[in-house]
């Protein structure tokens, strides 16, 4: 069956598109006719035949730039290659992220510095560049992939759930501040995701977390990605400062 969304010849950047959401955000995207720069990190190889798939079946298209959300630098890559191809910027997804989990008081500082570098300080260098482009247009939609983890918290995940809460502040504030120029900004918190990380999993801990979701299974990556799709397009034009859970009723 056909999307209903259409979202034909606008722009939209997508962080962390490699695998997993990032790639079925972009994969959602493209079906939906939006041309897109997508960002990587460690897979850049897998990402550029990604993107060219991405381009033939959809006839869209698509560049790509690897590079760590960490340093501000990637950001402005991917900000420039959207003004330079197509002079405006539509969508911005920062899904980019890490998660490295360990016990109050074990955890090395490391593994602090890299969460809270990736997953906040990247959102905040995508909000700010995604931001500069917008304004220029029409205004746009900023999605920011945020986590269950950080609205509710969880137990051996300090730093992810502290670097999620932040981004769900990161999202407010930019949410308040961006209105007046037409930038909508809202954040996904997925629950328990279908993806690598989760197939990782003992069966003990993976019926732990099934019985902990009031709908019975996991969620997967098409299903955060219909979420994106939503705010990307015009249904959600008067949709802001949000934090959407994306969790199928699940308790933590």
């Amino acid at each position: 069956m056909p999307d209903v969304i259409d979202l034909g010849g606008r722009v939209g950047v997508v962080t962390g598109a490699s695998r997993g959401i990032g790639a079925a955000v972009a994969e959602a995207l493209a079906r939906s006719g939006m041309n897109l720069i997508l960002g990587g990190h460690r897979h850049a190889d897998t990402l550029e035949t990604f993107g060219q798939e991405l381009a033939r079946g959809h006839g869209v298209t698509v560049s790509c730039h690897a590079g760590d959300m960490a340093d501000p630098a990637t950001a402005t890559a991917l900000a420039k290659l959207a003004f330079a191809q197509h002079r405006r910027l539509d969508l911005w997804v920062n899904n980019a992220g890490v998660l490295v989990d360990g016990l109050i008081g074990m955890i090395p500082d490391a593994d602090v510095q890299k969460t809270l570098a990736v997953n906040l300080a990247g959102t905040i260098h995508g909000i700010q560049q995604a931001t500069r482009l917008m304004q220029r247009g029409q205004g746009g939609s900023i999605v920011n992939l945020a986590s269950i983890m950080g609205r509710f918290g969880n137990a051996g995940l300090l730093a992810y759930s502290a670097s999620k809460a932040g981004v769900i502040g990161a999202t407010l504030s930019a949410a308040k501040e961006l209105a007046p120029k037409n930038i909508r900004v809202n954040a996904i918190a997925p629950g328990f995701i279908d993806t690598d990380m989760a197939q990782g999993l003992s069966d003990e801990k993976m019926a732990q977390r099934l019985s902990s979701i009031g709908m019975g299974r996991m969620g997967s990556a098409a299903d955060v990605a219909n979420a994106v799709l939503f705010l990307a397009s015009d249904l959600s034009g008067y949709v802001t400062g949000q934090v959407i859970g994306v969790d199928g009723a699940m308790v933590v």
